[in-house]
């Protein structure tokens, strides 16, 4: 786990925080004012809320912006009796919304944060103002979801790998030296913007991985994908009706190789047929690394009009 105070020479100086709602030291960013609408960002593999520290940047000063780190990932704990499924992560992040008796949440979502996210909507989709997707998938009940998960992962580097390492044996021993292999790990994954890389960059990204226990996360998730243990919520009637009704916005890096556009966006536009998508050419899966900039410029016009 990553020390508590950690702030990356100055790159994440954000005040932390730690809950124990969801039965683990759960670690979350709360920044902006206090009866400021909620920013609620979710990250994904195998990154944390470092991802995010630009958009907290562009946003606290008008909106309160919560940025928890998953169970395994960050500066939250990784609990050797606990698993890691999607179903688990839906889990906490419903224990920390509670806890925090956040509303009115604006959901921006990267990676695997888009299930577990719009998990929290099926489950409380009034407490959902607007749904904002980072190259994060927004699975919710949709035709044909299931063809698209399967036709992404015939040709997504980082799905291939996870099968085929699984299948040989060595999922667990390649990801359980994140600490070690990270850098390779984010590029199969897929970011364009190599100039980011530098010291202070690794360390943020592979601070928490220093033993195999600590990489437990990050292994689940490759883990569940590969045995089929994920389980998406499934929304009624009345939730799917509410959140399509909710303003929405889609910001997606076409050079993502891990989660491509092209599977992706129709499932976006299903739940919100009205929404606005904007592609971004060049950017790859952490869209949010390779176009900070333009990606904030993006959701604070959105948030003004909406």
């Amino acid at each position: 786990m990553i020390r508590s105070d950690a702030s990356f020479d100055g790159t994440f100086p954000f005040m932390p925080r730690f809950t124990q709602a969801a039965g683990f030291r759960m670690h979350y960013v709360d920044e902006g004012p206090r009866d400021g609408e909620v920013v609620l960002c979710l990250h994904g593999e195998p990154t944390w809320g470092y991802l995010f520290r630009h958009l907290v940047h562009a946003l606290a000063g008008t909106h309160r912006v919560v940025v928890p780190d998953h169970m395994g990932f960050g500066k939250s704990e990784t609990p050797a009796n606990r698993t890691y499924w999607l179903q688990d992560h839906i889990d906490n992040l419903e224990r920390f919304v509670l806890s925090l008796d956040l509303t009115a949440i604006t959901l921006v979502l990267h990676d695997f944060g888009g299930p577990v996210g719009m998990g929290l909507a099926a489950r409380h989709p009034g407490r959902i103002r607007r749904v904002i997707s980072t190259n994060g998938p927004t699975p919710f009940g949709q035709a044909g979801l299931d063809e698209r998960l399967v036709a992404n992962a015939r040709t997504s580097p980082w799905f291939q790998w996870i099968v085929e390492a699984d299948a040989r044996g060595r999922l667990e021993n390649v990801l359980g030296e994140l600490g070690y292999n990270i850098l390779s790990t984010l590029k199969l994954n897929g970011f364009e913007n190599h100039a980011l890389i530098d010291d202070t960059w690794l360390r943020a990204y592979r601070s928490h991985f220093e033993t195999p226990a600590d990489c437990a996360g990050a292994i689940g998730w490759a883990k569940g994908f590969a045995t089929g243990a994920h389980r998406m919520e499934v929304p009624d009637a009345s939730a799917v009706r509410m959140l399509s009704s909710r303003p929405a916005l889609a910001v997606w890096g076409t050079a993502d190789r891990t989660l491509q556009a092209e599977h992706f966006l129709p499932i976006f536009s299903e739940v919100f047929p009205d929404a606005p998508v904007h592609t971004l050419g060049g950017v790859g899966h952490y869209s949010l690394e390779d176009a900070p900039g333009p990606i904030a410029r993006l959701i604070g016009e959105f948030l003004a009009r909406t």
